[in-house]
C-alpha cells in the first residue's frame, strides 16, 4: 500500500468530514454522530445532496467506463472517499482485466479501508496512496509507483474541487501537466447555478462546521478544461453525462446540483 505503510492514524470525530458526510447520503455506515448531524442538516436546507451524490456515483461509473472503454489502462482517482462498490477499479477491470489503478485520499478512515480497494484482477493492479490533493508533488510520486506516466492515464477528481477555494486551478494544472497525451481528465462539482438558495444554506452548513465549500459557476468549472478537448456532451449536469437507463429514470426525481465533464489531453 504505497505510502501507507505506517499505522493508520487516529480518526477525529469531533468534526465532520466530507468524504463520511457523503458516505451517509450514499446509506453507508462509516461515520460518526457528528458526520451524520452535518448531512441532516444539509438536506434538511438542500433537499437535492442524496439524489446528487448518488447521481455523481453514477457519473464516476460511466465516466470510468467511458474511459476504459477508449482504450485507457491506468486510472488515478484523488479524493477515494469511502469505498462503495462498485469502485472505480472494479469498473476499470470489468472491460480491462489488465487496468492499473491508484487511488489517493487524506481521511484516514478512508486509509482504515483501503484494503477494499486493492483486490484487483490477476492481470492489473490497485495501490493506495494516503496523502491530500494540495501534495501533487507526494501523490505523484508515490503513484509512480504503480503507474507509468509516459502512458496515457484516466485522472478523476470527482465531487473533490468544490472543497477547494482558487487554488485548485494551480493543482489541477500541475496534475494534468505530468499525463501524457491522450490521457482523460473526470470531474464533477457542485455548482450554484441550479439552485442557488439552497446550495448558498448548504454551503452555509459546511462553513459552519469547519469545512470551505466552494460552489462554482458553468463558467468557473468550465475553466478546469482549459487547453483540454472536452468530449461531448461537454459540460453538463452530473445526471445528462451519457446517461443510462437509471440516470433517465431518476432525472424525473428533480434537478442535481453538481456539473461533470470529462476531456483528452491532446
Amino acid at each position: 500500500m504505497t505510502g501507507s505503510d505506517a499505522a493508520a492514524p487516529a480518526i477525529d470525530t469531533s468534526r465532520p468530514h466530507p468524504a463520511r458526510v457523503y458516505d451517509w447520503w450514499l446509506g453507508g455506515k462509516d461515520n460518526y454522530p457528528v458526520d451524520e448531524e452535518l448531512a441532516r442538516r444539509i438536506l434538511a436546507v438542500d433537499g437535492t445532496v442524496v439524489r446528487g451524490a448518488r447521481a455523481n456515483r453514477r457519473f464516476m461509473h460511466r465516466a470510468v467506463r467511458t474511459a476504459a472503454e477508449a482504450g485507457i489502462r491506468q486510472f488515478l482517482d484523488i479524493g477515494t472517499g469511502i469505498p462503495t462498490e462498485p469502485n472505480l477499479h472494479q469498473v476499470a477491470q470489468e472491460v480491462a482485466p489488465e487496468s492499473k489503478v491508484v487511488y489517493a485520499d487524506n481521511d484516514p478512515i478512508v486509509l482504515r479501508h483501503a484494503q477494499a480497494l486493492l483486490h484487483s484482477t490477476p492481470e492489473g493492479a490497485t495501490n493506495y496512496v494516503h496523502a491530500d490533493v494540495r501534495h501533487p508533488d507526494t501523490i505523484l510520486r508515490l503513484a509512480a509507483e504503480t503507474l507509468d506516466f509516459s502512458q496515457p492515464i484516466a485522472l478523476s477528481l470527482v465531487a473533490l474541487t468544490h472543497y477547494l477555494d482558487d487554488e485548485a486551478y494551480g493543482l489541477l494544472e500541475r496534475y494534468v501537466a505530468e499525463l501524457a497525451p491522450g490521457s482523460f481528465v473526470i470531474l464533477s462539482q457542485v455548482t450554484p447555478d441550479l439552485s442557488p438558495a439552497a446550495i448558498e444554506k448548504a454551503a452555509e452548513q459546511f462553513r459552519r462546521s469547519g469545512t470551505p465549500f466552494f460552489p462554482r459557476s458553468l463558467a468557473e468549472f468550465s475553466r478546469f478544461f482549459d487547453g483540454l478537448e472536452l468530449l461531448g456532451p461537454g459540460v453538463i449536469p452530473v445526471s445528462g453525462w451519457r446517461p443510462g437507463p437509471e440516470d433517465v429514470a431518476a432525472q424525473a426525481e428533480g434537478i442535481v446540483p453538481v456539473y461533470s465533464g470529462v476531456a483528452r489531453k491532446v
